[in-house]
């Protein structure tokens, strides 16, 4: 999708959000909207905040101030049940993956099904195993288990159980960290495809400049827990400050 063909419809809205561990402010009125059918990057050293804030949008954790809009709902003010609810909407690909290592690649992705109570015989199930396999390309590992899979691989499989429940919002944390150069590529051309594909909402959070070149539409600066800059990133890189500069050259 290009940059003229985002909606300025905001599928998040984050206002004022404050969020401290101690004394360290991580987010000091941290402002951001995520507009529908973009990809926005967050980028900022490791520790500026980064993760903190998209489990902050998941309900992961609490902020002390401001608020946090996903499709029109504050999600501060939601009981579990209604957070619940969003979460089916909102696919968040942990940096870890986060796959089960004591179930098949099938299981992985049956999990996300089960535990949402979805009313699903299990030929729509195995059906919608397959499908989420197909998209990124492993329909062939549904039976095995994620130590017989490469580090990019497993990354492939957390992302098809993302995609399962078709989320309209994907949160990437750390999309590419730990892999290799051409495995990074992959990962990279699949963030595209997907957003194309299926018209998804994504914030990924990176420092991997690559990656931010490729699929950012625009580029969020987390530095002294503010949203210092946001622009695309041949504005970003082409700015004077030196504190945007330092990760551009």
């Amino acid at each position: 999708m290009t940059q003229e063909a985002v909606s300025k419809e905001a599928v998040i809205e984050i206002k004022n959000l404050c969020k401290s561990f101690g004394t360290n402010k991580v987010l000091d009125h941290f402002n951001l909207s995520l507009f529908r059918g973009e990809n926005l990057v967050v980028l900022g050293k490791s520790g500026s905040g980064k993760s903190v804030l998209i489990k902050c949008i998941i309900g992961l954790m609490r902020p002390e101030h401001g608020s946090i809009r996903v499709l029109g709902q504050n999600i501060l003010q939601l009981n579990q049940v209604e957070l619940d609810e969003i979460r089916v909407k909102v696919g968040f690909l942990f940096q870890s993956n986060a796959l089960y290592d004591s179930m098949t690649v099938r299981e992985n992705l049956e999990f996300p099904l089960r535990r949402h109570s979805f009313q699903l015989t299990q030929p729509e199930v195995n059906d919608m195993v397959m499908e989420a396999l197909s998209n990124v390309g492993l329909e062939h590992t549904v039976d095995m288990m994620p130590a017989e899979l490469s580090g990019g691989m497993r990354k492939r499989i957390a992302l098809a159980r993302t995609l399962i429940l078709k989320p309209e919002i994907i949160l990437y944390d750390e999309p590419t960290t730990g892999l290799d150069p051409i495995t990074s590529l992959e990962i990279i051309n699949l963030i595209q495809e997907i957003e194309e594909k299926f018209g998804t909402s994504a914030i990924i959070i990176t420092h991997d400049m690559k990656c931010v070149k490729l699929v950012a539409h625009r580029v969020a600066m987390l530095i002294d827990g503010k949203c210092y800059a946001l622009g695309t990133y041949n504005e970003l890189s082409a700015s004077e400050d030196e504190k945007i500069r330092q990760f551009f050259h």
